[in-house]
């Protein structure tokens, strides 16, 4: 009896293992194929992508070609084109003249309205523009005759920048200034604007950043901008130049 109930135990594990066997492989192969199915719809996939991003960089290497060979089709100007405001002129102005009146700039004080590096210049009919941009107003005119190159001039003057702000007085130094005309001695602006000027004359000139001081780092100037000058002609001086020995000097009297 014990030899009996023992067979049918050593044979049934045996049976079941096989089963299982068949069961996994089975499913391995279910798994394999779905695996290959996956695969098969990914090339797909990709092979239906490669031609759009072939498609994508020919239309790109198109577009580059144009725009650096100048032929692709050119935008309207206007479109380009900053137009002028009149509220933002206006705006401009009025933003000008509150600082003037911050700084206590004189009265008929030049206006002006400036955005980036254009800059209008606002005035009363009081005042004469000459051909090369110096801009002027007599007060007084004096007596007597214009200064010519080699004479010397001596006279009062304020500075005063775009804003109203003054920037030198001799009348606040306690005395005058003296230059001999055409030596460079000042900017061209200001030599063109006293030239023409008579003892005893008073007159304020706008000197335009082309006939002002030069710009750069080496300078105390860091930009382009108008300079607005009330100057008083005090006198004219004949000068001769004077040598004595190895010793040699200009005299003005």
């Amino acid at each position: 009896m014990p030899m009996i109930l023992s067979t049918p135990l050593l044979s049934e594990p045996s049976c079941l293992s096989y089963s299982r066997v068949g069961v996994v492989s089975t499913q391995r192969k279910k798994n394999a194929f779905c695996c290959f199915n996956h695969s098969l719809k990914d090339n797909r996939v990709q092979n239906r992508y490669v031609p759009y991003q072939e498609e994508n960089l020919r239309r790109r290497f198109l577009l580059f070609f144009l725009v650096s060979s100048g032929l692709s089709p050119t935008l309207s100007s206007s479109g380009k084109t900053k137009s002028k405001n009149p509220y933002d002129e206006k705006r401009l102005l009025e933003q000008n003249k509150r600082r003037q009146k911050e700084n206590n700039a004189p009265e008929d004080f030049p206006n002006f309205i400036r955005e980036g590096f254009e800059v209008k210049v606002v005035t009363s009919d009081d005042y004469v523009k000459s051909d090369s941009g110096l801009i002027y107003r007599d007060y007084e005119v004096g007596k007597g005759d214009c200064p010519k190159a080699g004479q010397q001039v001596t006279f009062h003057y304020i500075g005063y920048n775009e804003s109203g702000r003054r920037i030198d007085s001799t009348y606040l130094q306690g005395s005058p200034a003296r230059i001999r005309l055409g030596t460079n001695a000042v900017v061209p602006g200001f030599e063109e604007g006293i030239r023409d000027m008579r003892p005893g004359g008073k007159r304020r000139i706008i000197i335009p950043p082309e006939l002002g001081p030069p710009v750069g780092p080496s300078t105390f100037f860091s930009s382009k901008q108008f300079e607005v000058f009330d100057i008083e002609l005090l006198g004219i001086k004949n000068c001769q130049r004077r040598t004595i020995a190895f010793y040699s000097d200009v005299v003005c009297n």
